[in-house]
């Protein structure tokens, strides 16, 4: 179970893919990656895991919720965010909600793991 949760955290639709529900699982994928590429080519940034200040620190975390897209986009120099663009605060809106929606679709795999959903 724990694996399969780590699993559907780190790669979104993974969580479906492993339980047989391709379909489910390409569809999560597309929509999120494409949410996460829309805030990017936004304008949106990554914000900083800054306890300081409790509001930056939570969309932190909410982008970390999209996993392994997170990490490679970052490592890739990608999310600087650009303050001038007019589109910056949709970029970051989109980040934030891809992250946020990949929360709630490991919850439902895992949901469905432990058979509460069908």
């Amino acid at each position: 179970m724990i694996g399969l949760a780590i699993a559907a955290w780190l790669v979104p639709g993974a969580g479906h893919f492993l339980q047989g529900r391709t379909q489910k699982a390409i569809i999560f994928s597309v929509t999120l990656l494409a949410m996460f590429t829309a805030g990017l080519a936004s304008g949106g940034r990554f914000f900083p895991l800054q306890p300081s200040d409790p509001l930056v620190f939570l969309e932190a975390v909410a982008e970390w919720m999209l996993g392994l897209p997170r990490l490679a986009a970052g490592l890739a120099g990608f999310g600087a965010g650009e303050v001038s663009a007019s589109t910056y605060e949709y970029g970051n809106t989109f980040l934030i909600v891809a992250g946020l929606l990949n929360a709630l679709v490991v919850l439902v795999a895992i949901d469905f793991a432990r058979g509460r959903q069908r």
